[in-house]
């Protein structure tokens, strides 16, 4: 897949970003997220604090019924010139598969270090996978350049 200019390194630094899922009557359901972006796949864990029961999110029970998600990415700065955000858009699933889960969980411990000291357990805590069908970019610069 080809990703525009730019758009995977900011993908690669940015801290958190907000995961989009609807229902199956279509009503939409935003949250920010942690997440870690390996490969085609961007994972995301449900944490166990402070929700109560983690495996019964709204999120969860939406890529359920409906799996087509989008995850967007953004850079804020005072100085407009620098925005930028990239949307990845695509179907998620829970992830089941042991060796999967816990190759995932340690990408997302280098990335955040309060995870290094949570205990992680597919029972437990939900890891949500996004295989990335489409990514669509914009910033001022690529416009300039001739991009989105």
């Amino acid at each position: 897949m080809e990703w525009p200019r730019g758009s995977r390194a900011l993908v690669r630094v940015a801290r958190v970003a907000r995961l989009a899922t609807s229902d199956r009557e279509g009503w939409p359901h935003v949250v920010p997220i942690c997440y870690v972006l390996r490969g085609e796949h961007l994972y995301s864990v449900v944490d166990g604090k402070p929700k109560r029961r983690p495996t019964a999110l709204k999120r969860l029970r939406n890529v359920a019924e409906n799996p087509r998600v989008a995850v967007l990415v953004d850079r804020w700065d005072e100085d407009w010139s620098r925005l930028a955000w990239v949307m990845l858009r695509g179907h998620a699933r829970i992830v089941h598969e042991p060796a999967e889960y816990a190759s995932a969980i340690a990408a997302l411990r280098v990335k955040y270090e309060p995870y290094r000291a949570m205990e992680f357990s597919l029972a437990r805590n939900p890891l949500l996978a996004l295989e990335i069908e489409r990514v669509v970019a914009w910033s001022p610069r690529a416009r300039a350049a001739g991009g989105r």
